[in-house]
């Protein structure tokens, strides 16, 4: 139950957050990611700012900042995917059925996810996992961008009629990682800056990781 967020925002950083406590002892592995997440993404960051000139602005700073929290939120949206299977994961997808926007997103999701979400929550979790890490870290964040995207427009439709849900909450949020891919976000002190000015190990050349990584920073 929400408090207020002074409250709130220290029990996720402590691990003692409802979708926390739901994991069991696995909490301490996943407050170790994620401030060690948090860690590193502060040292990148250092470290951009005293390699590049260019990186010392406001607007880098400030994206580095946005693509931050949103990384955190993702990483405290993959928690109630936990343990997997998860009934908190059935539950909101069982809501898809019921207040899609479309006839064949209700049915899909009626016939194909809900019977196989136990199959679903693993890719899930780690995607989202992933989307989390990409933005904290800046490492391939137009890639995962266009992850969060695509996971976000399945909401705004498989929700759109329910009664506790604003759809403008999915729009804004297809808007902020919109503006990750245009602008480059992982860019801005992160890893994709770092990487695209030093290049090292399957990332220098043109090998195939370097091809592929190329387009997703």
């Amino acid at each position: 139950m929400r408090t207020n967020p002074l409250n709130d925002s220290w029990e996720f950083l402590s691990g003692v957050s409802g979708p926390h406590l739901g994991t069991g002892n696995w909490r301490f592995l996943l407050v170790a990611i994620f401030w060690v997440a948090i860690a590193a993404s502060i040292a990148i960051a250092i470290r951009n700012w005293r390699a590049d000139p260019a990186q010392r602005t406001p607007a880098h700073f400030w994206t580095w900042f946005f693509r931050v929290m949103i990384g955190v939120m993702w990483f405290e949206g993959s928690l109630w995917k936990l343990p997997i299977p998860s009934g908190g994961f059935l539950y909101w997808l069982d809501q898809i059925p019921q207040h899609a926007a479309f006839g064949f997103h209700k049915e899909f999701a009626k016939t194909v996810l809900v019977p196989n979400y136990a199959l679903l929550n693993w890719p899930v979790f780690l995607a989202e996992m992933g989307m989390a890490l990409s933005f904290i870290l800046g490492l391939g964040v137009r890639l995962f961008a266009a992850i969060g995207i695509f996971f976000t427009l399945n909401l705004y439709f498989g929700l759109y009629t329910h009664p506790n849900e604003w759809p403008w909450l999915y729009v804004f949020l297809m808007f902020v990682q919109g503006l990750f891919i245009v602008h480059a976000a992982g860019r801005s002190l992160g890893l994709d800056a770092m990487i695209r000015r030093e290049p090292f190990g399957p990332f220098k050349g043109d090998g195939l990781i370097a091809r592929l990584y190329k387009p997703a920073s």
